[in-house]
């Protein structure tokens, strides 16, 4: 007879083998998903509680102990949200006549704006990427690997796409005339992403070098560089730009990963007018509520809203009145000089009364 565990564990592969056929989900979710499943079936297995058995008291209990530990609250929202999901089929699947979660209601996602870099911090980070790229006397190995960073910096910030998106492209799929890219992204759904003249000249860079050094990859785009059969990991990545930050002298490197650079893509084309709409197709976000948060980073973007349309600014104003046929006349706290020309502070209604 099967054991405990070992039952759980059957019905939790079974859970994930679903996850993986019927959503699409990737490896990288799935291997988050079955990182939280074995924390639970852990927890479950050392009071030999069976899934089919599993009630609302226990999973309150699990989760308290989620908290107890010290989790962040990302990760509690995270494991509580796959225990509601696995028994949710196990319902659904006949393995179970319960759902011990059925009365519990999401954990609200309590809302974090992303770290952002400006343009300059962009272009800084960019251009020590190519000044080390462009340094020979570091041996041809290290100016190919400098040669990688800076066109995997450079392609992240053109197209906006997931680290785990780009580590992905194979060697092939850049050319020196391509601008756009079609990538696979969550969900295995295909979307469009663009590139520019200067990230397709860093692949060729790279490419380049790696061929001179003898590791260049059929296979992958972004490759080890001492053996090409192996793709660029994401903790490589991480590692090589937040050296990168420290190089380019910029603010808080610790909070700089790849995924900036896909934060700082939505911010800055927001920043010059792009629709909200494109950008949630170009990020490959299914809710546009997910893209919408850019618009509480591009601060700059809402000063300038409030100054051309707010009724009070004065441009705008007068403009309308003109258009109106209405004289504008300006009372004394409007003018901006004094009587020789020279600019003087605002004055309140007060003091022109009491003028």
């Amino acid at each position: 007879m099967m054991d405990v565990t070992d039952g759980n564990r059957r019905l939790g592969s079974l859970w994930i083998d679903a996850l993986s056929a019927e959503k699409g989900s990737s490896r990288n979710t799935l291997g988050a998903y079955g990182d939280g499943l074995a924390t639970y079936l852990s927890w479950l297995g050392a009071r030999q509680k069976r899934l089919s058995d599993v009630s609302s008291e226990d999973v309150l209990a699990f989760v308290g102990e989620l908290d107890g530990r010290g989790y962040a609250e990302s990760t509690v929202r995270h494991r509580r949200s796959i225990v509601r999901s696995l028994h949710r089929f196990l319902l659904s699947e006949g393995y179970s006549d319960h759902d011990p979660t059925f009365k519990f209601e999401p954990m609200k996602r309590r809302e974090k704006l992303p770290f952002v870099l400006s343009v300059d911090d962009v272009d800084r980070l960019l251009e020590t990427a190519h000044a080390l790229a462009a340094d020979a006397s570091d041996g041809p190995g290290r100016q190919a690997g400098y040669a990688r960073r800076a066109a995997l910096f450079e392609t992240l910030y053109a197209s906006g796409m997931r680290i785990s998106e780009a580590i992905a492209l194979p060697a092939s799929v850049v050319k020196p005339r391509v601008r756009a890219l079609t990538i696979k992204g969550k969900g295995n759904k295909d979307r469009l992403v663009p590139l520019h003249d200067r990230a397709v000249e860093a692949i060729m860079n790279w490419r380049s070098l790696a061929k001179a050094h003898g590791t260049a990859s059929e296979e992958w785009l972004f490759h080890s560089v001492r053996d090409g059969s192996r793709h660029l990991t994401r903790q490589a990545a991480l590692k090589e730009i937040k050296a990168a930050a420290v190089a380019a002298g910029l603010r808080h490197p610790e909070k700089v990963s790849p995924h900036v650079l896909r934060h700082a893509f939505a911010t800055h084309l927001l920043s010059n007018g792009a629709d909200l709409r494109v950008i949630q197709e170009l990020l490959g976000h299914s809710d546009i509520g997910t893209t919408e948060i850019y618009t509480h980073l591009d601060i700059g973007r809402t000063a300038r809203m409030v100054h051309d349309l707010h009724p009070l600014n004065e441009a705008t104003r007068d403009d309308a009145l003109t258009e109106r046929g209405i004289p504008v006349t300006r009372l004394p706290f409007d003018n901006r000089t004094d009587d020789e020309g020279k600019p003087r502070d605002r004055r309140s209604l007060a003091d022109v009364v009491d003028d």
